[in-house]
């Protein structure tokens, strides 16, 4: 059937090369990843007869690929920095890659940047490294007031821009990409199209739910030089969340790490790895995913594209991607600084389960005082989770306001 032919174009150095390497194929593999890696080309040619040359390292590919009925899809510019001639059968294999953040970045700079915004400092790392830059929109304007490069590569530093503000930076087709980790965007702010996937589509599969209930939400801390004190902000909720470790300067730097920590924590929530019988030349990194047809816990979670991997060989035209949960914006709250719950010293919650028709009361914490929870639960796991939820908030509240009071007291 000519809707199930795979097709592509490749071209060494402006040199069309389709004709010739056609029907030498034995393989095409693409990979392409959303982080600082590079995405990767490899080429396993026929040359048997002795008849292909062996390209020099640094040629420049450009593939598409895709299918004869629907076109073909750029997939952009390679470098050659392998080539690999084995037999018998002779075989010439050729790896090509995108730049790699890690292996051209290395020279160590000292810079400081001051009152200055996110967009900036992209523009500036990319004229350096002899790049275009492609800053999405919605880190374009962030405001930063200062921040120091100091004895560090651009490649260690856009790492850490990146933790700081959950963004990824790589370099794809000569331009250094800076855009967030947890949004399916283009650079200038538009949506890119979500991708359905029905159980049909799939030739294998495999979901992984990692359990993660030991964090609630990401708590980081602040210097409050007007109060002198360190104070801090939850992203998600408290209860058990997670303490970083650095105390940043002023709360709006720590919201920014707070929720990019959390929504890190939310990714890795669920994967979900497919490979598809028919390959889909459109998958990129943070293409937006729906599938249907699996179990219902799969098909209810709006996925994200982490990595995709094309390959055209003997099988035909394939599509490997691995998926991770797709996140929202974080819910922010500021520690309290005196105690809503003064004197609490246990938090109960009732629930009723209307198939065995049991009923009872959860207790999270010691008798006495107690706090109710409004909500009556469905089972009894539900409602020790939920009480055993709030009685560790309300302590992790009064771990906070104690460490103050002693700071105050020091001074």
């Amino acid at each position: 059937m000519t809707d199930l032919i795979p097709d592509f174009r490749v071209t060494l150095d402006g040199r069309d090369l389709t004709a010739i390497i056609h029907p030498r194929l034995i393989s095409l593999t693409l990979t392409e990843c959303r982080n600082e890696s590079a995405d990767q080309l490899d080429l396993a040619l026929d040359d048997t007869d002795g008849q292909l040359a062996i390209p020099s390292k640094g040629a420049k590919i450009h593939l598409h690929i895709g299918w004869k009925h629907s076109g073909l899809v750029d997939k952009g510019t390679f470098t050659v920095d392998e080539v690999e001639h084995s037999g018998a059968p002779d075989t010439i294999t050729l790896r090509a890659r995108t730049v790699n953040l890690i292996d051209t970045f290395r020279r160590v700079e000292e810079h400081s940047f001051h009152d200055t915004t996110l967009g900036a400092i992209i523009e500036m790392i990319a004229f350096r490294q002899q790049l275009t830059a492609g800053i999405a929109e919605a880190l374009r304007n962030v405001a930063i007031k200062h921040i120091d490069q100091t004895r560090e590569s651009d490649a260690a530093f856009l790492r850490r821009l990146g933790k700081r503000y959950d963004a990824v930076a790589t370099v794809k087709n000569d331009t250094l990409i800076f855009m967030p980790a947890s949004r399916s965007q283009t650079m200038s702010g538009k949506p890119l199209p979500p991708i359905d996937i029905t159980r049909q589509l799939g030739d294998s599969h495999r979901y992984h739910s990692a359990e993660r209930d030991s964090y609630t939400g990401v708590r980081v801390f602040w210097q409050d030089d007007k109060q002198v004190l360190r104070r801090s902000v939850v992203a998600g909720t408290a209860g058990n969340a997670k303490r970083l470790r650095t105390t940043y300067a002023n709360e709006a730097d720590a919201r920014t790490a707070a929720v990019a920590e959390w929504l890190r924590i939310q990714r890795g929530l669920a994967t979900f790895e497919l490979t598809l019988a028919v390959g889909n030349p459109e998958f990129m990194p943070q293409s937006p995913v729906t599938v249907s047809g699996f179990k219902a816990t799969i098909d209810s979670v709006d996925w994200l594209t982490a990595k995709v991997t094309h390959s055209i060989g003997s099988n035909g035209f394939t599509t490997a991607i691995e998926l991770e949960t797709k996140t929202e914006e974080a819910e922010m709250e500021r520690e309290e600084q005196s105690d809503p719950d003064e004197g609490i010293t246990g938090v109960t919650a009732a629930w009723h389960d209307k198939v065995s028709k049991r009923q009872g009361e959860e207790l999270a914490g010691a008798r006495g005082n107690t706090k109710a929870l409004q909500h009556l639960y469905v089972s009894k796991q539900s409602a020790s989770r939920a009480a055993q939820l709030e009685w560790e908030k309300i302590r992790e509240r009064r771990e906070i306001i104690e460490e103050n009071s002693r700071q105050q007291g020091i001074r």
